[in-house]
């Protein structure tokens, strides 16, 4: 018996494999020795295996966007149009083959993700954008004042008591806010002027298209968005300094009304008017779900990207996979979505 024992454990150390696929993709790395080559580096991630390779298919995936993007889309036929107006009004014209939906939470404008933003608005190289009041006021605050470096692990009492306000490792300090106030006041007063004398009928997505011009500065990624006609959806505009300084204004001149009703009309619109769809979707929370919900109108979109650190355990909308999204109709079955499982260590 105890001669046996080397070859049972040689048969299952050593058990045989059955054969993989001809056309798998072998891991392979970028090798330097060829010189630094971004578009063969980045080619590369899809062979690299780990999230390298989800980073990899994400490129894949964005790139079908952009490819059905640039196809020509014939006139739409009375009665197909996107319904902004009442009952429906006939948009004629070509559109895109692909509707981009970009979405993406606060921090990213906080940090220094906000340049490529404003890169992608200002090229025109989205089509819908959907983020929180923090992601439209930190643009905005950016173009009077700017935002620092700091640490993770500076004592949030000492800072209040210096009157810095600190988002993760950066420094903001609460002066910002007070030159906020100063630009945006005057603003609010016009638009309850324009809401009473005109009929101005205000939403979020209206106001932040009056600021991105009123900000006239184009570092701005909503000086862009106004300058491109690209609408800017938030449905929780006031969870924010946006809402303090409406909250304060409230005082001083009453009676301001931001209609999320005809926002979420016009959004879901813009979805299911849609000849395809793509979301890329950067976070989670707010902006994750609203454009899949957006989506959900069209029986899900053709594209998808998602890019977060969350996981799925604790059943929110934020970690879910693409998988649990397409149970919900909010990406289409035949879809090959992904996602891009972001490590953070501090």
């Amino acid at each position: 018996m105890a001669d046996l024992a080397p070859s049972l454990a040689r048969e299952a150390v050593l058990k045989e494999s059955s054969a993989l696929p001809a056309d798998m993709l072998r891991i392979r790395g970028y090798d330097f020795n060829q010189g630094v080559d971004h578009h063969a580096l980045l080619q590369s991630y899809l062979t690299t295996g780990f999230q390298a390779s989800s980073f990899g298919l994400a490129v894949q995936e964005i790139n079908k966007m952009i490819e059905k993007r640039l196809e020509p889309v014939e006139e739409e036929e009375e009665g197909e149009g996107e319904g902004e107006g009442e009952g429906g009004s006939h948009v004629s014209g070509a559109r895109s083959g692909c509707t981009i939906f970009l979405g993406y939470t606060s921090n990213l404008i906080s940090s220094g993700v906000r340049e490529s933003i404003r890169y992608l608005v200002q090229h025109k190289m989205v089509d819908v954008i959907v983020t929180t009041a923090g992601g439209v006021e930190e643009d905005l605050i950016k173009c009077m004042a700017h935002t620092y470096l700091g640490d993770f692990h500076l004592p949030g009492k000492e800072l209040r008591q210096r009157g810095i306000n600190r988002i993760g490792n950066l420094l903001v300090p609460n002066d910002n806010y007070c030159k906020f106030e100063d630009w945006l006041m005057p603003i609010l007063d016009q638009m309850v002027e324009e809401q009473k004398t005109e009929g101005v009928h205000w939403t979020p997505s209206k106001m932040i298209h009056r600021l991105g011009k009123e900000i006239n500065n184009p570092e701005s990624v909503y000086y862009w968005a106004y300058k491109n006609d690209i609408p800017v959806f938030s449905p929780a505009l006031t969870d924010g300094s946006l809402g303090d300084m409406i909250y304060f204004h409230s005082y001083k001149n009453p009676g301001l009304v931001l209609d999320i009703v005809e926002d979420i009309r016009r959004l879901n619109s813009k979805a299911v008017f849609a000849k395809r769809t793509g979301m890329i979707i950067l976070g989670g929370g707010l902006v994750k779900h609203h454009v899949a919900n957006a989506n959900l109108m069209r029986n899900g979109a053709d594209y998808s990207v998602f890019v977060n650190t969350g996981q799925e355990f604790d059943g929110s909308d934020s970690g879910a996979r693409p998988d649990e999204a397409v149970s919900w109709g909010k990406i289409r079955m035949d879809a090959k979505p992904v996602k891009v499982c972001v490590c953070v260590c501090v």
